[in-house]
């Protein structure tokens, strides 16, 4: 095992993913150290939401390997057995998915329930259920509402609420301000922050909300057409004049 290995929590090794002919990742390399927050930037089509779903065992490697906390997790290698999306999910990686994709006939309890569904032990549960609603105190108030009746940014509190449920060690958000108002994205980024911060869960995020994405991470990568073209600190990105004329409109 490298030291690269040694020392991230994620390190994706020149991976390949093809839709058919299209080649939708091109050597994508990068690692996610522990307890930081990454970014992925880039517009729309690049290739983003398909690293995460990548990440999860929902897409399959056409070359590369992954590894999770020093275990590898997918590999092209047919010889090597990827792991399954349920068993990525055991051993510490939640993905909040673009869309929110709530259960949307099920209420705000239920679709906690769900987020633990790998869980056995009743007072974690608990513990964790209790830990949402004081990040998220309309949740509480809303707990036997169903999801589908919820606002956007109710909904994307459920989800990343879900998505915790399963104490991970990543976080995995994939446009977690899509659709929402100034106000709530604010508030989603900075509960965000917060996660990282006092329970030192690592965060990876795609947004395409460069800016907003930037300020609240440690370290970002900005993909093109499924290529990584730069990497770098977030402030370092902030100010790099590519990115702020392609992504900052300035």
């Amino acid at each position: 095992m490298s030291d690269i290995q040694n020392q991230a929590l994620v390190e994706i090794r020149n991976i390949e993913v093809n839709y058919g002919n299209i080649k939708a990742l091109q050597g994508i390399s990068l690692q996610v150290p522990p307890g930081d927050i990454c970014c992925l930037i880039g517009a729309n089509g690049a290739g983003k939401s398909t690293l995460l779903k990548a990440l999860v065992g929902l897409e399959p490697l056409a070359g590369g390997e992954i590894w999770f906390n020093g275990q590898l997790i997918a590999s092209a290698d047919r010889g090597v057995r990827s792991l399954p999306t349920n068993l990525v999910v055991a051993n510490g990686i939640s993905l909040v998915p673009e869309g929110r994709r709530v259960f949307s006939d099920m209420t705000v309890d239920e679709n906690l329930d769900m987020g633990a569904f790998l869980v056995r032990d009743a007072a974690q549960v608990t513990r964790k259920r209790d830990q949402i609603f004081g990040l998220f105190p309309i949740l509480h108030s809303r707990r036997q509402q169903k999801a589908g009746q919820l606002s956007g940014g109710e909904q994307q509190m459920l989800a990343i609420g879900r998505a915790l449920m399963n104490s991970p060690k990543l976080l995995l958000l994939d446009e977690p301000g899509l659709g929402l108002a100034p106000l709530i994205i604010k508030l989603i980024f900075e509960t965000i922050q917060q996660i990282n911060r006092d329970e030192g869960v690592t965060v990876f995020l795609v947004e395409q909300n460069a800016r907003m994405a930037l300020q609240a991470s440690t370290t970002g990568s900005v993909m093109e057409n499924g290529v990584i073209v730069l990497q770098d600190k977030s402030a370092a990105l902030l100010t790099d004049p590519r990115v702020r004329a392609a992504y900052l409109g300035e």
